[in-house]
């Protein structure tokens, strides 16, 4: 039996941000429990839901040291979905209403965190082959293991993994955090090992030492090597290539499956069930009850990263095409304000629901004819793959994860509809043509079957992750 330990910052269903809590928390049920013991620890936030927390069982408390500081740790206990997960209580650092905050607090409290992960581990019934770190917050793991704790002989053979889920969060902060927050030497600082452009930089440390590294899709994996994707840590990245590889998320079949999930209108197995789903939608937002109208879902953060400023740029245009959209998702104050204002203009047209529902996400995607998610640039993503699944058509730029799970359409098949460049136009150009071959009800009948046929289960994710620790051990 090999011992692997998830350490993150968030997981389903205890805590969810992001896709990151999607990952940590699905990933885990999906290896071969008659080979591989998997568990998750992660901090006890007190922001959870108190019906989760009810469920924690208490273990046992101890004092952290960090830095000049010696603080009380809590370990907490659950089962959910046949997996233990293990949380870190401290009410100083874990009490806020959200799992983030300002900079330098969040860097002491995961600093403090991965200490405690790495303190409790002998007082466990569970010591692991392999710690599976997760983004920047988990990262101080490898440098704690190299500073202090392999030292120790129970330490000295576990390896790590470091998965990169977004670059482009680093936990990054000035050079007095070194000794002061994170109670490591300066020289860590000043040999590079943790420095980029004159500030600290725990990412960099942990994927310095990290086994292995990995990211969350093959094409993301080449791109954050290039000036352009690699967040100003590209040289370094070359530097570690010969460790990294790339592993295409997936997601739960059990949670997205339009033939069992009780969120939607009417369940189905093939694309024809979507009618019923898609009237309803319509009815939902309040637009005319017509399938023939060519209904666009999305379902996102509205950030700079999702493609919204291209979005913007031709909406008047795609709406006066005949064109509706189904929009859930919050974020920057500009696209909200951006998406009231098309509201306002197209009432029939566009809905733009600003809140987060998972409830309303299953339904758009079960419901709308196509997806649109013109990244600017995209790890893995979730929200293609769950529309795939759903036999909603993607329609994406070719960037990262997107560019591996969604073929493009052409006389020889294809799941989706893409384009290459970051260009308004190019977009534009990509959604008409999907409208266009959608007026084809046989054709898109088949790019729709091809969507739902696409396998991006865990199973095989989860494959070439045992395979990577297999390589470890």
């Amino acid at each position: 039996m090999k011992n692997i330990l998830f350490v993150t910052s968030e997981a389903v269903p205890f805590i969810k941000t992001g896709g990151l809590a999607d990952v940590a928390g699905t990933l885990p049920a999906c290896f071969d429990k008659d080979e591989y013991d998997v568990r998750i620890i992660l901090p006890k936030y007190a922001c959870m839901k108190e019906e989760l927390k009810a469920k924690m069982e208490f273990l046992f408390s101890l004092n952290v040291r960090l830095a000049w500081r010696n603080q009380y740790a809590g370990l907490f206990r659950a089962v959910e979905n046949g997996i233990t997960y293990y949380f870190v209580d401290n009410e100083f650092y874990f009490s806020s209403a959200s799992p983030y905050g300002e900079a330098r607090g969040d860097i002491e409290k995961f600093a403090f965190f991965c200490r405690s992960v790495l303190t409790v581990l002998p007082m466990l019934e569970f010591k692991p082959d392999v710690i599976h770190c997760h983004d920047w917050q988990a990262s101080m793991i490898p440098v704690y293991l190299e500073d202090e704790f392999k030292k120790n002989e129970f330490y000295k053979d576990i390896k790590t993994v470091l998965t990169v889920h977004n670059l482009k969060f680093q936990g990054v902060y000035s050079r007095d955090i070194v000794e002061d927050v994170l109670g490591i030497s300066y020289n860590y600082f000043d040999s590079g090992i943790m420095e980029a452009y004159g500030n600290a930089n725990l990412l960099k440390a942990g994927l310095f030492y990290a086994d292995r590294i990995t990211t969350v899709s093959k094409s993301y994996s080449e791109e954050i090597k290039t000036a352009q994707y690699g967040e100003g840590l590209d040289a370094f990245i070359r530097s570690r290539e010969s460790v990294m590889t790339g592993i295409v998320n997936g997601i739960d079949y059990k949670i997205f499956s339009p033939e069992t999930d009780k969120m939607i209108a009417k369940c189905y197995s093939a694309p024809e069930g979507k009618r019923e789903n898609k009237l309803a939608l319509q009815r939902e937002m309040g637009f005319l009850e017509n399938e023939d109208t060519f209904l666009v879902g999305i379902v996102s953060r509205l950030t700079d990263q999702k493609g919204f400023d291209l979005i913007s740029a031709v909406m008047d245009e795609m709406l006066q095409k005949g064109i509706c959209f189904a929009v859930l998702g919050t974020g920057d104050k500009r696209y909200e304000e951006m998406f009231k204002y098309f509201e306002e203009r197209y009432p029939q047209k566009i809905k733009a629901c600003l809140y987060y529902s998972e409830e309303l996400a299953h339904r758009i995607y079960a419901g709308a004819d196509a997806f649109l998610m013109p990244s600017l640039f995209e790890p893995c993503g979730l929200s293609q793959l769950m529309s795939l699944r759903y036999g909603t058509v993607p329609i994406v730029r070719e960037t990262g994860g997107l560019k591996d799970t969604v073929e493009g359409f052409s006389e020889k098949g294809g799941t989706g509809f893409t384009f290459t460049n970051y260009d308004a136009k190019e977009m534009l150009d990509a959604v008409l043509q999907a409208k266009r071959v959608f007026e084809d009800k046989d054709v898109w009948r088949e790019i729709s079957l091809r969507a739902m046929n696409a396998d991006f289960s865990w199973t095989a994710s989860s494959e070439k992750y045992a395979l990577l620790y297999e390589e470890l051990l």
